[in-house]
């Protein structure tokens, strides 16, 4: 019945097949026909063809060809993957054995090459990732739902500075794969912000550390021993309503703050992604154990940005593979990457590739003990093949320059992030970091400048727009130990501060702050114990000075305090806390340091006394009436007249040597500001001994010592070459020749001359006679012994006598040959000796 069926369907399907091939080819000439009418009008279009990048006679054999085990390893993927796509036909292709740059497919595992490189950066997780996120250029994935076709090993991706996501991970992943981390590359979904390296919505990292640190200096733990603070005797009810209405007004506050971050948030808020959750991005994931890492984390190795395992950025994991094995996540991404497990052991939870290979076993669930045989390891059936990538290697310049060009540029929330290679800017600006109010960054609030590599030892810069105060911050060795410099405008008797390096200066001045009628000043670890010093001025003197003066007219000084820590070597009523120089009233008023025991110290005031109109008299009168002092302990007895006497005048010279004080201040604040002006000027960098390509003094060094050793060496073969070289230095080598000493030099040469040639034809002739007798006294032995001897002793005396002949005639011909040479050598030096130029104008009429 089933052959009957079939021979009667068979003419059916041959006339269904021959309908429609005539309606098909009806069809088409219709479709011609139509065609036909549309006329263009063509013009001439140059067709770009883009070259090849890559030369392929630039890489080696491990590029351009797989080894029988690679070629093994392809097979197992390839089986590995048709049972995968058989079994989860919903899920897309695992990204198992890309292309590489020579269109040969290599297994991504081989791709990464573990590397340590030679730079202290290069050791840690985040100096690895702002490399990888800092040299190379972005390549979005096109389309954005599909992993690339191709994947270039690291040192392509190097040499190009430009990737996709899936290169910056695999070169991120070597490095930090060499570094000793438990790093992988993971292939998955994220949001499109990830995806694009988009951070216009997340805060500046330099931001967040500054935030930080605020947070760690205001949280400071209280000491457990602290003096109670006194009893509050306010009343309670009071204090409650008023705090009832504070909490009435910041709950206003924050219900308003809260409202506006909303309308904010709201306007911020991107619109929605059509291929939300489809769009394709690679990232590196760590896992705790090794190199002291606490927990599991992601780096985005586009931005160089580390992120928890549970973050909503990322959306779903399809694969991770490292230099070892390839892994298949089996959990669901439903909620995204939240509830996923790093358990690669679990086979339930992740499908391995290869059989064998060392899993990290991190989260191991409770269980009873197992037994000897099951922790027995497993044999290994197959080993990852070498990674067929070349060394990974980066120059000290690149490292340098970080960046493409030297510049980069990166948008975030509310500031914008400027990163320079050093030496590129003339100011030494490596770093500018511009904050702003406003969401669209039109309105400039902060700008944080920071620099390297400066003279004038600047590190940092920070000028508020809004309230104009700038701010210097300076690193150790500047001249006067300037740590920081707070200013509005850097002139003179003006509002500023200025902190020191105290440990640096013999005054050990930590703080200086300055207006336009007061500076006070701040010390450290000084030996006099002094710590505070306070000046009040006055309206600036008239005085007259010529008109080509360059000295400043100085403030007049209404009043010098200064305080001074407890010195526990004196008694409390003899050791000063307190020093005012009332210079405007005439007085000058101290305060002891209390006692313990004690809650009022006691003081004493004098009253200057009025100087006298003659320079010259430098007596001090003095009255009982001029001092007032106040005793704590009225037990104790009264100064005597002379110890007041000695204490005013010790008094007056140090109200001198205050206000002398005082003075240079100024002059050093005024030096500073000078000097910080000049800089700007000229902003000069300070360079590296061993930075011999930007060191000009270095490199000019080097170059004449090249040239002076150069030198030496002609100098030298010259001296080896010239045949009056030893001649000339039997006579002491004089600068100039006279007549005597030229034909003198011509005799002493051509005599030496033609002794070598005598010597030589001697050297000969001794050596012809001597081979002449040798033959001589052989020829006497054979005649002497020619009846006995053997065969053998007749060939080794023909050999002899024909070798030695051979010699002879060599000799005779050799010295004919010197005979007939030895003139024409005599009359070449001689005619050499005259052209020569030290001795051409001695012997031209010789």
């Amino acid at each position: 019945m089933m052959e009957e069926l079939q021979e009667r369907e068979a003419p059916l399907g041959e006339i269904a097949e021959n309908m429609g091939i005539e309606q098909a080819d009806q069809e088409l000439q219709e479709l011609e026909e139509s065609l036909s009418k549309i006329q263009v009008t063509t013009s001439q279009i140059t067709l770009c063809v883009d070259k090849p990048e890559i030369n392929l006679s630039e890489f080696s054999s491990s590029y351009t060809e797989n080894t029988p085990k690679e070629k093994l390893l392809l097979s197992f993927a390839e089986n590995f993957r048709y049972q995968y796509c058989h079994l989860y036909q919903d899920r897309k292709p695992l990204f198992l054995n890309p292309m590489n740059e020579c269109g040969v497919e290599k297994f991504v595992s081989t791709t990464l090459r573990p590397t340590l490189l030679p730079y202290t950066e290069m050791y840690s997780w985040d100096g690895c990732a702002s490399f990888v996120s800092d040299y190379l250029r972005m390549v979005p994935l096109d389309p954005p739902i599909d992993p690339p076709p191709v994947l270039y090993s690291p040192s392509t991706v190097l040499k190009k500075q430009k990737g996709t996501c899936f290169d910056f991970a695999n070169l991120l992943c070597s490095l930090l794969l060499g570094a000793g981390y438990d790093a992988y590359c993971v292939s998955g979904y994220a949001v499109k912000e990830i995806c694009l390296r988009d951070q216009t919505c997340q805060e500046c990292p330099l931001l967040e550390k500054h935030e930080q640190g605020a947070a760690s200096e205001k949280n400071a733990p209280q000491r457990k021993y602290a003096v109670k603070p006194a009893r509050d005797l306010r009343s309670g009810f009071e204090l409650q309503q008023l705090e009832r209405k504070e909490a009435e007004v910041l709950a206003a506050h924050e219900k308003k703050r809260l409202e506006t971050e909303k309308l904010e948030a709201e306007r911020q808020q991107p619109p929605p992604d059509p291929l939300l959750g489809l769009r394709v991005h690679c990232w590196v994931l760590v896992l705790a154990g090794r190199r002291e890492v606490p927990e599991n984390f992601y780096i985005d190795p586009l931005s160089g940005r580390s992120f928890g395992t549970k973050d909503e950025s990322f959306l779903g994991i399809e694969s991770i593979w490292n230099h070892q094995n390839y892994w298949v996540n089996m959990q669901n991404c439903r909620y995204g990457c939240k509830e996923l497990t790093f358990d690669l052991g679990d086979p339930v939870k992740w499908e391995f590739l290869l059989f064998g290979t060392g899993k990290p076993l991190l989260l191991i669930p409770d269980m009873e003990e197992i037994d000897d045989e099951e922790e027995k390891e497993e044999p290994k059936v197959f080993d990852m093949p070498p990674s067929w990538v070349e060394k990974i290697e980066i120059s000290p310049k690149d490292m340098e320059t970080r960046c493409p060009g030297g510049r980069k540029v990166v948008q975030y929330r509310k500031a914008k992030l400027e990163k320079f290679a050093p030496y590129l800017i003339r100011g030494g600006l490596v770093t500018r970091l511009t904050t702003f109010r406003d969401i669209e960054c039109t309105k400039v609030l902060e700008v944080k400048e920071y620099f390297q590599h400066r003279q004038d030892h600047l590190e940092k810069r920070e000028l508020n727009k809004g309230s104009g105060v700038t701010v210097e911050h300076f690193g150790p060795g500047r001249s006067h130990a300037l740590k920081s410099h707070r200013y509005l405008i850097p002139v003179p008797e003006t509002e500023r501060q200025m902190d020191f390096y105290s440990k640096a200066r013999a005054d050990g001045l930590a703080r200086r702050v300055e207006t336009s009628s007061e500076m006070t000043e701040t010390f450290e670890n000084r030996p006099d114990f002094l710590y505070y010093r306070h000046v009040l001025f006055g309206k600036r003197l008239k005085k007259l000075a010529p008109a080509n003066s360059n000295d400043p007219v100085t403030r007049s000084i209404l009043k010098i305090t200064e305080c001074f820590h407890r010195n526990r070597e004196k008694i409390a009523n003899e050791d000063v806390a307190k020093k005012v120089f009332l210079i405007s009233e005439l007085r000058i008023q101290l305060t002891y340091h209390r006692e313990d025991d004690l809650i009022v110290p006691s003081w004493r005031e004098f009253v200057k006394p009025p100087t006298s109109e003659d320079k010259r008299d430098q007596s001090v009168i003095y009255t009982p009436d001029m001092a007032t002092t106040f005793q704590v302990n009225p037990t104790e007895k009264h100064s005597k007249n002379l110890f007041l006497y000695e204490t005013l005048i010790s008094l007056l010279k140090e109200e001198a040597q205050a206000k002398q004080q005082v003075k240079e201040s100024e002059i050093e604040v005024r030096e500073i500001l000078s000097q910080r002006n000049q800089e700007e000027i000229v902003s000069e960098l300070t360079i590296s001994v061993y930075d011999t390509a930007r060191n000009e003094k270095a490199r000019t060094h080097r170059e004449e010592m090249e040239r002076e050793e150069y030198e030496e060496r002609l100098r030298q073969a010259e001296k080896e070459l010239d045949f009056l070289a030893p001649f000339l230095t039997r006579m002491g080598e004089p600068e100039n020749l006279s007549r005597q000493m030229a034909l003198q030099l011509r005799e002493e040469c051509l005599t030496d001359l033609k002794q070598r040639l005598i010597d030589k034809a001697n050297l000969i002739q001794a050596r012809f006679e001597k081979e002449t007798q040798e033959l001589q006294k052989k020829q006497q032995w054979y005649q002497q012994n020619q009846m006995s001897m053997t065969k053998e002793d007749e060939d080794a005396y023909l050999s002899y006598c024909s070798d030695t002949m051979f010699r002879i005639h060599i000799l005779e011909l050799r010295l004919n040959r010197h005979k007939e040479q030895a003139p024409q050598k005599y009359l070449a030096l001689e005619e050499k000796l005259r052209r020569d130029p030290r001795l051409i104008e001695h012997l031209q009429l010789w």
